[in-house]
Formats: C-alpha cells, sequence, structure tokens
C-alpha cells in the first residue's frame, strides 16, 4: 500500500481525535483481532505511521524490527515482552528489537516506523 500525504497531518488532540476514528469504519483489516487506520505508509517496506485497533485479547505474532519503532498507547493497554503499558505510554523499539504486542483489555495505538518489520 502506498498512501503519500500531500500536505502536513495534524491531530490538534490525538487522543481525542482517535477515539472518535475508533468508532467509525475507515479500518482495515490488519491481523486478527486488530484493524488499522493508516496516516502514511511510503510503501516498499518504508517509513509508516498507523493507529492499531487491538480487539481485547488480540495479538499480534512474534516480529522483528528492522528500523526504530515508536508506540504511543493512546487509550487502553498494551503488553509485550517487556511490559505492560497503559494509555500514555510512549516506547521506542530500536533495530533488532523482537516482541509480540498484545492487549488484554483492547487499545488504540499510534505506531511510527521507519522500515517494515520482519
Amino acid at each position: 500500500m502506498i498512501l503519500t500525504p500531500t500536505r502536513p497531518i495534524l491531530f490538534a488532540n490525538l487522543r481525542d481525535e482517535a477515539k472518535a476514528l475508533a468508532r467509525t469504519a475507515q479500518w482495515q483489516p490488519f491481523r486478527p483481532g486488530v484493524t488499522a487506520h493508516w496516516l502514511y505508509d511510503a510503501g516498499a517496506g518504508g517509513a509508516a505511521a498507523v493507529l492499531l485497533r487491538y480487539e481485547a485479547g488480540a495479538r499480534v505474532a512474534l516480529h522483528e524490527h528492522v528500523g526504530f519503532e515508536h508506540v504511543y498507547v493512546i487509550d487502553g493497554d498494551e503488553y509485550d515482552e517487556y511490559g505492560t503499558y497503559p494509555a500514555g505510554s510512549f516506547a521506542i523499539n530500536p533495530p533488532g528489537t523482537r516482541h509480540s504486542p498484545g492487549s488484554k483489555g483492547g487499545c488504540v495505538s499510534l505506531l511510527i516506523y521507519e522500515k517494515a518489520v520482519r
């Protein structure tokens, strides 16, 4: 998917806007129990930003980051092999990091990464 913005993307209040967006139909299947709302995707395994919405109990398969990934938990809870992250948490996963993120109660998170995962 190539989704390149032609103008700046601005969320005046990311938390409120993401919560409102979470109630819309503008989401695509990503993994079982996880849907995605892409903000941009440069394609060819490059940079991307996406809002992920996890259903309660959903988990993404183990994967490795080949570039930096930044994760901001907007609402709910997220966890992985390194810890548990309540709303407001911000995590940076450097290249070489392997994890399998999930959510016990459901969540919406913003992910920004420079390269696709392996």
